[in-house]
């Protein structure tokens, strides 16, 4: 009976890991880079793009006042979304089924209808009610002077905002588990302690990817507002172009500071998901910085150094 002799591995020696090939990831970042650069360069040297007037109203006054405007109109707007989204998302899990009616029908009909149409439903509300008397004798009150134009683009975009939001915070609310809730009441917590200190912050891992989201379309929709007249980017812009004629390079003045301030909330966003994800490691989400990493690199074994003996 023969027997083969095998050589103990020595614990203290370094084995060298062979790394997996990904010729066609480069391959595919190279051509992307390439076609990326083409388009630049296109961009840069094409006379009829007009940068020197782009370099000259970039910090225009009247611009600035826009992004002014444009900044006041999505914080206002979406916190009256979300805090009138809240108590819908909480109306439509009720028990009392007028309540959840009522909810589901703000939903419905503000879902139903483009948000365009509403920001000039709300700007000609005078002509349905002149008087605002709230169902009170002796208040009269002109609809002309309360539902301006910076009132009627608040109201018609944050109201319309409340319906997308109620959907997402009733998501993050179904999405904790029944189970916390009723630890939650044997501890004596009664309902509405339940949902602030229980519910929602637990569930705010999942109500928050879709705010931010909701955040920088509202960011991108208060350029609807042009069409009252309120004087956020787009229309400053507008402006500018109808006196110099210069209409693609002030679209793209306009543009480039979308992008900055979406870049700007899109950084907020991922630091409230990480923050809100603490202690759940599992969902965590990366960095852009760290996702960029793990694209490009080609082997991350889980540990690497000295083998074990066998």
């Amino acid at each position: 009976m023969s027997s083969t002799s095998v050589k103990p591995l020595r614990a203290d020696e370094d084995y060298a890991i062979a790394n997996k090939k990904y010729p066609w990831r480069w391959v595919s970042a190279v051509v992307i880079i390439a076609l990326f650069g083409l388009l630049l360069y296109s961009a840069v040297t094409n006379p009829r793009f007009h940068w020197d007037v782009i370099g000259l109203y970039f910090r225009d006054v009247s611009i600035a006042r826009g992004i002014q405007i444009t900044l006041l109109l999505t914080v206002v707007c979406m916190l009256l979304g979300i805090v009138l989204g809240i108590v819908l998302a909480v109306m439509r899990l009720s028990v009392n089924p007028v309540v959840r009616a009522a909810a589901g029908f703000y939903v419905f009909a503000f879902r139903g209808t483009p948000v365009l149409v509403q920001l000039l439903l709300w700007y000609n509300l005078a002509a349905l009610y002149p008087d605002i008397t709230f169902g009170i004798p002796g208040v009269h009150l002109d609809a002309n002077q309360i539902v301006t134009p910076l009132m009627a683009a608040i109201l018609g975009l944050g109201l319309n905002e409340a319906a997308y939001m109620s959907e997402i915070v009733r998501a993050g609310i179904l999405s904790v588990d029944a189970g916390q809730s009723e630890a939650a009441g044997a501890l004596g917590l009664n309902r509405m302690q339940t949902m602030l200190k229980v519910v929602l912050p637990q569930a705010m891992r999942v109500i928050i990817p879709p705010t931010g989201n909701e955040a920088i379309g509202m960011l991108k929709q208060t350029s609807l507002v042009s069409v009252l007249a309120v004087s956020e980017l787009l229309y400053s812009t507008q402006v500018i172009y109808a006196k110099n004629f210069q209409v693609i390079p002030m679209l793209i003045v306009a543009s480039i500071w979308y992008i900055i301030m979406t870049t700007v909330f899109t950084l907020g966003q991922g630091w409230l998901e990480r923050r809100f994800s603490r202690g759940t490691s599992r969902h965590t989400p990366a960095s852009w910085t760290e996702r960029l990493r793990k694209a490009m690199r080609v082997h991350a074994p889980e540990a690497t150094g000295k083998a074990a003996t066998l």
